[in-house]
């Protein structure tokens, strides 16, 4: 029984120290390489607010409602907004990636951080209200979680509609 325990523990750290020495040797990422990796985790994110928004967007454009799934997009929302101004810390400023971000997010990071807040705040607030059922204040509430994603985009995004 010892035997079998010792083998498995050497396989073990043989395993781990064979990743270690590869990740180690491991070229470093090139600077265009960071922001790329940079710009499609941003873009992923803000796909993830979208598919949560689009479901809250079509009640307040008269799609049934469904204070359940309101409650729980807004939620996640939340969620996701507090990692913004992170993805938004990496330049990729000077590289060819395709991007709808416009240069002067990131000479604004504090205005990014105060913009993320207003939207955390405003997705719980919408959450809250849907919470209770009532479909009107929910769809009243839809202004100001709306008007935060806006609030950003009008500033910090290329315009393309």
């Amino acid at each position: 029984m010892i035997k079998k325990v010792l083998v498995l523990v050497s396989a073990i750290a043989m395993l781990v120290s064979g990743l270690v020495f590869t990740a180690s040797a491991q070229d470093s990422p090139t600077p265009e390489q960071r922001a790329a990796a940079a710009a499609d985790t941003r873009q992923s994110v803000f796909k993830l607010l979208r598919f949560n928004l689009i479901p809250i967007a079509g009640m307040a454009q008269g799609a049934p409602f469904n204070a359940e799934l309101a409650e729980r997009n807004a939620r996640r929302i939340a969620s996701l907004a507090p990692m913004i101004p992170d993805l938004l810390a990496e330049d990729t400023r000077g590289f060819d990636i395709e991007t709808e971000a416009l240069d002067l997010i990131w000479d604004n990071q504090g205005d990014i951080a105060d913009k993320a807040q207003a939207l955390i705040d405003a997705a719980n607030a919408f959450a809250d209200t849907a919470s209770d059922g009532d479909m009107g204040a929910t769809l009243g509430a839809f202004r100001s979680l709306g008007g935060a994603c806006a609030n950003c985009h009008d500033t910090y995004r290329v315009d393309n509609d």
